[in-house]
């Protein structure tokens, strides 16, 4: 069993709904730094994707830092980086960017946006960490 959720959604590449499964899980404290993450088999069968997606998967959040390879262990969830306010920032500009553009693109105005983004923050499970402010 794998200890996070995915959500297979037409039209959302299984490597993306992976990924944003993963980092979900850690945003909301089910996976918690020093956690072993499943193998590539693991990941592969118990999701019933190909291996080499499971690894890129892999790949992908090692490159990230949500994840690192312990010699001996295997791969685990990583500690989160310390970064200034101005890098976070920067490294949720393209996420931010989607989002408005989705937005504009169904009609919405920022007050709606906003709503939306309250609304979602409040229904995110926070597990095993402290709740971030908001």
């Amino acid at each position: 069993m794998l200890p996070f959720t995915v959500e297979f959604r037409h039209g959302v590449p299984v490597f993306e709904a992976v990924v944003f499964a993963v980092k979900k899980a850690v945003a909301s404290g089910q996976l918690v730094a020093g956690d072993r993450f499943p193998s590539v088999r693991t990941l592969s069968q118990g999701l019933r994707i190909n291996p080499n997606t499971a690894h890129k998967v892999v790949a992908s959040l090692v490159a990230q830092g949500l994840l690192r390879v312990e010699p001996g262990i295997g791969t685990v969830v990583a500690q989160a980086p310390e970064a200034h306010e101005e890098q976070r920032a920067a490294l949720l500009g393209a996420e931010v960017e989607r989002l408005v553009v989705e937005a504009r693109n169904l009609g919405l105005d920022v007050r709606d946006v906003l709503d939306a983004v309250r609304r979602q923050w409040k229904e995110l499970p926070w597990k095993r960490s402290s709740r971030p402010k908001g």
